[in-house]
């Protein structure tokens, strides 16, 4: 089995993959140390394990995890990926960014994929039928705009959102209104982005991913042809981490 570890910046997702692609357990961390990949080797039949961070990496986690697997990969902009990064400042891309377009590809080959992650940061990126990744943009996640609204004004309250809630057209009190605001604002953006590529690309895909996912799922899905174009995956990144682990194992058994 491979370990796929994706370190976020406020927990860590783990994931035990087979070579095919298939998830055999996965877990989430809050904190994430040698002494739980040494348990995980202990527990399961783990032979290779690939890690990616947007945050700096315990040297503990590392060493072990290169001492315990016949194969490490530490991700980082010098790893071989299996799409064409044409990103003028590789060293600038969030390997989580660059994983789940590697995940989407593997599961959409043929086509032009825009690929959606809602996580602390909202990023889009796009992927094209060829294989490339051409660059994507980052905008304020769900939780910095309820974040930066009550900061920047001093008579906004801090609030929060249920994740299965669909939220009005327009609040009838602050709350609802900077919660309407707020995830009506991020599924327009959504839907502008999809919108503006359908004229520009008219077949592709969108795969979203993300802790807040759910949010804009709710709130973007308001016909039929929306459901079918938007693929949700929890997993992305970690499916992409899967590939970009056995892609660089294979080069190196050749």
């Amino acid at each position: 089995m491979n370990l796929c570890i994706d370190q976020g910046n406020s927990r860590t997702k783990v994931a035990l993959m087979t070579d095919e692609g298939k998830i055999i357990k996965d877990f989430i961390y809050k904190q994430f140390s040698s002494a739980e990949v040494e348990r995980l080797f202990d527990l399961y039949e783990i032979t290779d394990s690939i890690i990616s961070s947007v945050v700096n990496i315990e040297a503990a986690v590392v060493n072990t995890l290169h001492r315990r697997s016949q194969h490490f990969v530490l991700f980082d902009h010098n790893t071989p990926v299996p799409i064409v990064n044409t990103y003028d400042t590789p060293q600038t891309l969030g390997q989580d960014r660059l994983a789940a377009a590697v995940g989407a590809k593997s599961l959409c080959p043929n086509e032009n994929l825009l690929i959606i992650d809602a996580g602390s940061a909202i990023t889009y990126d796009f992927v094209t039928d060829k294989g490339e990744y051409i660059g994507g943009n980052i905008a304020p996640g769900l939780k910095m705009r309820f974040t930066m609204l009550q900061r920047m004004t001093k008579k906004l309250p801090l609030v929060d959102a249920d994740e299965n809630e669909l939220v009005p057209l327009f609040g009838k009190n602050t709350r609802d209104a900077i919660v309407a605001g707020v995830i009506r604002g991020i599924a327009y953006e959504v839907k502008g982005y999809m919108r503006t590529l359908r004229e520009k690309t008219p077949h592709f895909r969108t795969y979203l991913t993300g802790g807040h996912a759910s949010y804009i799922l709710n709130n973007v899905r308001t016909s039929l042809s929306e459901k079918r174009e938007i693929t949700y995956e929890k997993h992305l990144v970690l499916i992409g981490l899967n590939e970009i682990l056995i892609f660089n194992k294979m080069k190196n058994e050749k």
